[in-house]
């Protein structure tokens, strides 16, 4: 089951956040089912963002 967002698919945005910032990498971007915070806690700590600028950073793509 593919994530869709109100900006596209999962795959499409994982791919823009990737070109946006080159320190991630594949297994950064795994969405699970159930465990999206998770992985949103986990990409803030990776790039140095606070939750208000990942989504800010999430709707902008």
């Amino acid at each position: 089951m593919e994530f869709i967002d109100k900006n596209g698919t999962w795959k499409e945005q994982k791919n823009k956040l990737k070109k946006r910032f080159a320190i991630l990498i594949d297994s950064d971007l795994i969405l699970e089912e159930g465990k999206k915070q998770e992985m949103f806690s986990k990409l803030q700590i990776k790039l140095n963002l606070s939750k208000l600028e990942l989504d800010r950073i999430l709707n902008e793509i």
